[in-house]
């Protein structure tokens, strides 16, 4: 069903002032508030219809509605505006974003951090894909003997370090040929270049022992397809919401926490920006996660996730969101916009 424009304010209202106050909405108290021009009987009717139609609900200990997880869905689809941020918020960001950083993927964690601490809710995010990221260098330092560190550096400033192991001596002679060899080969290529044909190439190319290419080969492809960090801030946050005054939410939510393969499914989704409310999603249910592609200079540094109850400012986290990606392309650029 199409919402003409005044249910279309009306719900957005509803939700606003839900938000703000979690408190069930009264007609009374939308037309003080907001300034409906029209009775509190069209507002009621209004009010009414919303519910029939699924975007709101009425609870039991008032007469007052409150949005349904489908009502949250259209707010945010269809009625939302960014919000302001205040000079204070602005300030703290812009202080936090100048942290200078030796690697991309700082940024992606600087970012988390200062999202949780101005939305006041809990941010996660994880990692760009590894096999998308091209290789900028590699280099194998020599420990001992028979023990090599290789060091692989992206073209996003991730860094992936191994050690490996072998049964017989190795020289450093090997480690500067070996350095050689792999740079001339592999810079510029995907990190998805590092296979078993690249194996049977260096070996080929160098004529050297299997039991010095193989364990190389090996434990470089491990390292590259480690499980995926998921980096947690401000798991506290959560509990500044009155809803997590209820045991049983307050439990769901921390059980969500710990589904770290849900979290990196729904994170590891291609989409530059998603909001995934409520029950949309199997294990979500009480809550929203809205979820966003942190790209910097073009790059791709990750996701990173808001995550609180339905009853999320998702105005102000999207503009938030926009605010810091803003800031650290900016900063990319040399203060320049774009």
């Amino acid at each position: 069903m199409e919402l003409d424009n005044r249910k279309k304010r009306i719900l957005q209202a509803i939700v606003n002032e839900y938000i703000d106050t979690i408190e069930p909405v009264s007609s009374t108290s939308l037309i003080q508030k907001y300034g409906l021009d029209c009775s509190s009987a069209t507002v009621r009717n209004d009010m009414a219809e919303l519910e029939k139609i699924g975007y709101l609900e009425k609870t039991h200990t008032s007469s007052g509605r409150v949005p349904s997880n489908k009502g949250y869905r259209f707010y945010v689809d269809k009625l939302l505006n960014d919000k302001d941020l205040n000079i204070e918020e602005i300030r703290y960001i812009n202080s936090k974003l100048q942290n200078k950083v030796s690697q991309m993927e700082e940024l992606t964690k600087i970012a988390t951090n200062t999202i949780s601490e101005v939305t006041h809710y809990t941010t996660v995010a994880i990692g760009p894909n590894i096999s998308k990221q091209r290789i900028q260098e590699i280099k194998f330092i020599l420990l001992g003997t028979r023990m090599l560190m290789a060091v692989i550096l992206t073209d996003t400033g991730t860094i992936k370090e191994t050690i490996i192991k072998f049964e017989k001596d190795i020289t450093q002679e090997q480690i500067d040929t070996l350095n050689i060899i792999f740079n001339s080969k592999l810079r510029g290529e995907l990190l998805s270049s590092i296979d078993k044909p690249m194996e049977e190439y260096i070996m080929r190319e160098m004529n050297y022992r299997i039991d010095v290419i193989k364990p190389i080969i090996n434990q470089i492809t491990k390292a590259i397809n480690d499980e995926v960090n998921v980096y947690l801030n401000g798991a506290n946050k959560a509990f500044e919401n009155p809803e997590f005054k209820s045991s049983k939410l307050a439990k769901n939510f921390m059980d969500l926490l710990d589904r770290k393969d849900l979290i990196v499914d729904i994170l590891g989704n291609n989409k530059d920006f998603n909001v995934y409310i409520g029950n949309e999603i199997n294990g979500l249910d009480d809550f929203s996660i809205v979820t966003f592609k942190n790209k910097v200079a073009g790059k791709d540094l990750g996701t990173i996730g808001i995550i609180g109850p339905t009853r999320m400012d998702y105005s102000k986290v999207i503009s938030v969101m926009k605010y810091i990606s803003h800031e650290l392309n900016k900063k990319q650029n040399g203060g320049k916009e774009g």
